[in-house]
């Protein structure tokens, strides 16, 4: 079975202790038989905890907790996602009192957020909080506590409870919570969200996606699908006869979460079609690749069908 290897930080790989080479965010791949339980080694750099696991069947059902498995039509993506720090000493960042409640972000290997009020929560953060800033706002004449940490937002309110976290590329509290999300696709799609506050819960009151340049034509279907995962108006994507089925096309395809690009060897097997893979949860850091892939009426997608 072909695996391919991608690691959030550079680091190298090693299986059965021989060095293999670097991987990084860039897919390198290496043909291995699940009989053989190979050992693999991830030695990362930035002073992190290497990660060590066996490579058989077992890894297809049950990956372990730093590592995102994609099952692939015969073939298998690994994806480290997480290195243990071998820091573990107990460093504050940033520390505020807020309407009764201790907010602390620390790092003791990993970054947290502790909120301690009424109740006791321990948050965990990305990186990104290293630099973590602090300031109240209202929501509908409401208190909140914002925590900002690059573009990343999380919001807590009065009674201690977190209300809202997400990364955002803006952020306005008046009468409503306005925020804007920026997806990563090839149309720089954004979703723009009105928020409702009660002093409880958040509550999404309206929210529109909007893609902010064309795509070129070679990747029109990528956008497609995209759009489909944004809730965007995919329906100018297709031409008169398919656009009357838009409503059935989400159900069609599933609950996707993200969408990625086939690799050589569909390419290989299937020739040069218009496909995009669609990933969809399984278990627990488990996900399945499916492949779609579409036909043009002009530059209108005419069909949607997948691929066997």
């Amino acid at each position: 079975m072909r695996f391919y290897f991608l690691s959030s930080k550079p680091a190298i790989l090693k299986l059965n202790g021989l060095y293999v080479g670097g991987i990084d965010l860039f897919e390198r791949h290496v043909e291995i038989d699940l009989a053989d339980n190979v050992l693999a080694e991830i030695v990362p750099g930035e002073n992190l905890q290497s990660v060590n696991f066996f490579i058989n069947s077992e890894l297809l059902f049950n990956p372990p907790p730093f590592m995102d498995v994609y099952l692939m039509d015969g073939e298998t993506l690994l994806f480290i996602r997480e290195y243990g720090n071998k820091d573990v000493a107990l460093t504050v960042i940033n520390q505020t009192r807020f309407y009764g409640n201790l907010i602390t972000v620390f790092r003791q290997g990993e970054v947290y957020a502790s909120i301690e009020g009424k109740e006791y929560s321990l948050l965990p953060l990305s990186p990104r909080f290293l630099n973590c800033k602090f300031e109240e706002k209202e929501i509908g004449g409401l208190p909140v506590l914002a925590m900002r940490g690059g573009n990343g937002l999380i919001i807590i309110s009065a009674d201690g409870k977190r209300i809202f976290m997400n990364e955002v590329e803006s952020a306005t509290f008046s009468d409503v919570l306005e925020v804007t999300v920026a997806f990563e696709t090839c149309t720089n799609a954004k979703a723009e969200c009105v928020y409702e506050y009660d002093g409880n819960v958040l509550t999404l009151k309206a929210s529109k996606t909007v893609e902010a340049r064309p795509p070129e034509k070679n990747v029109l279907h990528f956008a497609f699908f995209e759009s489909v995962l944004t809730c965007g108006d995919f329906s100018r994507y297709l031409d008169d006869d398919l656009k009357g089925r838009a409503g059935t096309l989400r159900e069609y395809l599933g609950e996707f979460v993200s969408v990625t690009v086939p690799t050589e060897k569909f390419y290989a097997e299937h020739g040069e079609l218009r496909s995009a893979g669609l990933v969809y949860p399984k278990a627990k850091n488990l996900f399945e690749v499916k492949y779609f892939a579409v036909e043009l009426n002009g530059d209108k997608i005419s069909n949607v069908f997948p691929v066997e």
